[in-house]
C-alpha cells in the first residue's frame, strides 16, 4: 500500500452513475468465482451497476442475453464452487476487429465503460488491445449508424483492470495467480495417496502435472513432497541426465528408501529443445534399473474441485482492489493487473507484466535458462535453489564440528515436520551434526537429545503434528538443567520451531545469558502455530492448514443450512486471543460476522448482527454463518451468543452451534505449509551457519548480542531475521499477540461482502508499481 494520502472519497458513492462488466476468459481456475463475487458485491456497494458477461469474450461479442445485470443474491453460494459460474470460452471472433466492433457496440448500448477481465495473459492482452482501439471502434460504430454520437460521447473511454486466473502461475509480476494454490492442493492429495501405495510395493512413480510453459506447479510439488527429481521447462537437465537420474534412484534405494517420486511438467524439455515425456522416463528407469515403475498423468483433475482458502481470499481481495482500480482510473492510467505481493495488494501495468512473461518464453527458446528462472521472479528462483539444495544428499568431505539442535515448542501444528526436515538436511549439507531434541524445553532439560540423520527425516514434509514431540513448558524454571545439557551435548546453535511459547522460551534463554554462559549460542525461532500470533511474522507455519480445515467445515455447515433454510450456525474457532483464523475463515467461507478479541464487541454490535440476519431471511439467501474466536470476549461466550440469537430469532430463524476444537491442529499440511516450512527451515540453518562464523572467537562460540537470537518471519514481501529482544515492544504479552497485525485491515472487506454498510478506507490507496521490482521470496 502506498502511504500517499489521497483525498478521501466516499466509497459508497464512488460508482454512482458508472457501469462495470465482469468476465472470465481462457482456461478456468478455482477461485475465479470468489473474484467475480467480490467484484459484483463491491461494485454494487460503491453504487455502480454491475453486469455479468457470460461465456467470456464470446458473450461480449454475441451480446444479448449473455450480458446480464448482476445482483447481490446472484453471487450467493459461489465461493466454494470450482471453475467459473459465468462460463468461459476460447473466442476466435474477438481476435478479429469485426468481433471487437460488435463487442464495443454491445457495451456502448448498455453504457458500460469499465471492464474487469479474469483470465490468463492471452485474455488480458486481448483486453488491452480492445482498450487501445476503443476510440477507433467508436468512430466506426457512429459512421455505420450502430450507435449515436451521444452514446459514443458518454462512452468515450474504456477502463480495463485484469486479475490473473491461471493454475500454472505463469504470469510475471504476481506472486500467485488465482487457482494455483488449489491446483497444488489437488496434486499433493494425489502425491500423498500414491506415496502410500508406492511404499507398499517399492515402486517408482512418475507424476505428470500441468505447466506447458511454466514449471511452477512441478517445482513446488517436488519441494513439498521431497521428490527425487523434477523436470521443468525453465531449467532443462544437463546433458547426460539419464545416467545421473539412474544413479540417484539407485542411491536412494541403497539408503533404504522404498519409493522414488519423479515430477514432470507437461512442457519439460531437454537442452536441445526436445520434449521429455513421462513415458520416455518410465522406459529409461524400467530398462536400465528394472524398477517397477508407474506413470500418472493428472490432467484436468488439477483444474477441478473446490478452491482452497487461499484462492478464495486472494480472489476476494483482488476483486475489491479491481473495482477500486477501475473507479479511480483516468484516461491516462495504463491498463493494470491487480495482484498480491507477499500479503500486499499491488497494481501493476498490464503490458509490462505481459512483456516480462513473453521474455521468459524467449529466454527458454534461446537457451538462456538461468535468465528464464530469474525472470520468473524471486519466488520461483528461491524455490528452485531450495529444491536443488535439499533434494539430494551431498555433504561436504570436511565436517564443521558444529552441533545444531532442533526442537518443537508449544502446541503441534501441520508443517512443523517440514521445517525440521529442511533444517536437518540443510545442516547435514553444511557439514554440521544435527541433534533432535524431543518434547520441547522439557526434553532439553532432561537430556532427551539424540543425533538425527538425513534418512530419519525422509517423508516428513507430508506428516501432520510434531514427530519430535512438543510441549508448552517454558524454560524459566529449568534453566540450570538446560544449560548443563547444552554443555554436555556440546550444542553450538539452536533452532526452535513453535508458536508463542517458542518466542517466549527463546526470550527466556536470551535473558539467561547473563547468568549462564552456555546460553550464549546463536538461536533462531521459526513461527509455527495455527493461531498465527508470533511477533515478527505475518504468517506462521500451520495457520494455512488450520484455515483450510475451518473453511471446508464451514462449507459443509452452509450446505446444511441452505438445505434446511432459515438457519444460523455459530462456529467457534481456535486462535487464543488472535482473531486471524476467525477473520480469514470468515472471508473464505462467506460468514456474516466474525467476533474477535482485537475488535471489541458491544451488545449493540450483537443486536445489529441479529437485525442484519432477520433482514437476510427475507431474501432468497435464507441462512447465516457466524464465527467466534475462542477468547474474543469472556462474557459473550459461544453459548451466550447462541442463546441470544436463538431468542431474538424466534419464529424467523433457528440456531445451531459448533465448536471445532482440536481438529484445527491436525491433518496433513497444505502445500503452502509444506513449502513455507521447508524454506524457513533451510533459511534458518544457513543464517545460523553465518552467525556461528561471526561468533567464533579464541577457539569457541560466544554469542551474546541481541542479533544472535532472532525470529525468522515473513514481513510484507520478504523473509527477515529480527532480534527477539527488539520485538518485545510490539508484543501484548498478557494476550500473547503482536500489537500490530496486518490482517485487521482486510476485516472491512468481509463485512462489505456480507452486505454491511460500513466505510471502506480508501485514503491509503495502492498506487501503480512497476515489474522491475520482482516478486517477493515467498510466493506460496
Amino acid at each position: 500500500m502506498s502511504k500517499n494520502l489521497h483525498p478521501a472519497i466516499d466509497p459508497m458513492r464512488m460508482g454512482v452513475g458508472r457501469s462495470i462488466a465482469v468476465l472470465t476468459s481462457g482456461g478456468d481456475a478455482q477461485g475465479m468465482n470468489a473474484a467475480v463475487r467480490a467484484t459484483v458485491r463491491v461494485g454494487l456497494y460503491t453504487g455502480a451497476k454491475v453486469y455479468f458477461v457470460h461465456e467470456g469474450y464470446q458473450g461480449l461479442v454475441d451480446g444479448g442475453d449473455n450480458i446480464r445485470p448482476a445482483t447481490w443474491e446472484s453471487v450467493s453460494m459461489m465461493l466454494q464452487l470450482g471453475g467459473t459460474v459465468i462460463g468461459s470460452a476460447r473466442c476466435k471472433d474477438f481476435r478479429a476487429r469485426e468481433g471487437r466492433l460488435k463487442a464495443a457496440c454491445n457495451l456502448v448500448k448498455l453504457g458500460i465503460t469499465n471492464l474487469c477481465v479474469i483470465g490468463g495473459d492471452g485474455s488480458l492482452t486481448g483486453a488491452n488491445q480492445f482498450r487501445a482501439e476503443w476510440s477507433g471502434l467508436l468512430v466506426d460504430l457512429v459512421r455505420a449508424g450502430k450507435v449515436t454520437e451521444d452514446e459514443a460521447r458518454n462512452s468515450s473511454h474504456l477502463n480495463i483492470v485484469g486479475m490473473v486466473g491461471s493454475i500454472d502461475n505463469d504470469f510475471c509480476g504476481t506472486d500467485m495467480t488465482i487457482g494455483t494454490d488449489s491446483a497444488l492442493h489437488r496434486i499433493i492429495e494425489v502425491v500423498d495417496a500414491i506415496a502410500t501405495t508406492a511404499q507398499s510395493h517399492q515402486r517408482t512413480f512418475i507424476l505428470e502435472v500441468m505447466g506447458r510453459h511454466c514449471g511452477y506447479l512441478a517445482l513446488v510439488t517436488a519441494l513439498a513432497c521431497g521428490a527425487d527429481w523434477v523436470f521443468i521447462p525453465e531449467m532443462p537437465p544437463d546433458d547426460g541426465w539419464e545416467n545421473h537420474l539412474c544413479r540417484r534412484l539407485t542411491d536412494q534405494r541403497a539408503r533404504g528408501c522404498r519409493l522414488n517420486v519423479i515430477i514432470v511438467a507437461e512442457g519439460a524439455m531437454s537442452r536441445d529443445g526436445k520434449a521429455i515425456t513421462s513415458d520416455q522416463i518410465k522406459k529409461l528407469v524400467t530398462d536400465r534399473l528394472g524398477f517397477d515403475t508407474r506413470t500418472t498423468v493428472l490432467g484436468h483433475v488439477q483444474r477441478g474441485g473446490t478452491p482452497s482458502a487461499f484462492d478464495r481470499i486472494l480472489g476476494s481481495r483482488m476483486g475489491v482492489e479491481a473495482v477500486m482500480a477501475l473507479l479511480e482510473a483516468t484516461p491516462e492510467t495504463p491498463a493494470c493487473v491487480v495482484s498480491l505481493s507477499g500479503n500486499q495488494a499491488v497494481r501493476l501495468p498490464l503490458m509490462e507484466c505481459v512483456q516480462v512473461t513473453k521474455d521468459v518464453t524467449a529466454a527458454m527458446a534461446e537457451g538462456r535458462f538461468d535468465d528464464a528462472v530469474k525472470l520468473r521472479g524471486k519466488s520461483f528462483e528461491n524455490n528452485w535453489n531450495t529444491y536443488k539444495l535439499l533434494a539430494h544428499i551431498n555433504p561436504p568431505d570436511v565436517k564443521s564440528n558444529i552441533n545444531v539442535a532442533v526442537m518443537n515448542v508449544g502446541a503441534p501444528c501441520a508443517g512443523m515436520n517440514a521445517a525440521v526436515r529442511a533444517a536437518v538436511r540443510m545442516g547435514i549439507i553444511q557439514g554440521h551434526t544435527m541433534l533432535a531434541v524431543h518434547d520441547g524445553f522439557d526434553g532439553l532439560a532432561q537430556g532427551q537429545i539424540e543425533p538425527i540423520s538425513w534418512n530419519s527425516v525422509s517423508g516428513w514434509t507430508g506428516k501432520g503434528g510434531s514427530e519430535l514431540g512438543t510441549k508448552r513448558t517454558l524454560p524459566s524454571k529449568i534453566l540450570e538443567e538446560i544449560s548443563l545439557n547444552i554443555a554436555k551435548f556440546n550444542i553450538h546453535a539452536l533452532v526452535i520451531v513453535g508458536g508463542f511459547e517458542a518466542y517466549m522460551g527463546g526470550l527466556d534463554l536470551v535473558q539467561a545469558r547473563e547468568k549462564y554462559e552456555e546460553m550464549c549460542i546463536p538461536m533462531v525461532v521459526i513461527p509455527a502455530t495455527v493461531s498465527n500470533n508470533v511477533p515478527g511474522s505475518d504468517f506462521s507455519i500451520g495457520a494455512d492448514t488450520a484455515l483450510n480445515t475451518i473453511t471446508s467445515t464451514c462449507d459443509r455447515i452452509k450446505q446444511s443450512a441452505a438445505g434446511t433454510k432459515r438457519r444460523v450456525f455459530i462456529v467457534e474457532t481456535m486462535g487464543g486471543y488472535c482473531g486471524y483464523l476467525a477473520t480469514m475463515a470468515g472471508l473464505a467461507a462467506g460468514a456474516d460476522a466474525a467476533y474477535i478479541f482485537e475488535e471489541k464487541v458491544s451488545i449493540r454490535d450483537l443486536e445489529m448482527n441479529v437485525v442484519h440476519l432477520v433482514e437476510k431471511m427475507k431474501t432468497t439467501v435464507k441462512r447465516g454463518l457466524i464465527l467466534r474466536n475462542e477468547n474474543c470476549n469472556a462474557n459473550y461466550t459461544t453459548d451466550f451468543i447462541f442463546n441470544l440469537y436463538s431468542e431474538e430469532g424466534k419464529g424467523i430463524f433457528d440456531c445451531r452451534k459448533n465448536v471445532l476444537g482440536h481438529m484445527q491442529q491436525g491433518g496433513t499440511p497444505t502445500p503452502f505449509d509444506r513449502n513455507f516450512g521447508t524454506k524457513m527451515g533451510a533459511k534458518s540453518v544457513l543464517w545460523l551457519t553465518e552467525k556461528l562464523k561471526e561468533c567464533y572467537r579464541h577457539g569457541r562460540i560466544f554469542a551474546n548480542t541481541p542479533d544472535s537470537a532472532c525470529v525468522l518471519g515473513m514481513r510484507k514481501r520478504a523473509l527477515m531475521f529480527q532480534p527477539l529482544s527488539d520485538l518485545i515492544e510490539d508484543t501484548d504479552l498478557e494476550h500473547r499477540i503482536p500489537k500490530t497485525q496486518w490482517w485487521l485491515k482486510i476485516r472491512p472487506i468481509m463485512k462489505i461482502l456480507a452486505k454491511y454498510d460500513i466505510k471502506l478506507d480508501t485514503s491509503e490507496r495502492t498506487d501503480m508499481e512497476h515489474v522491475i521490482k520482482k516478486r517477493g521470496p515467498l510466493g506460496k
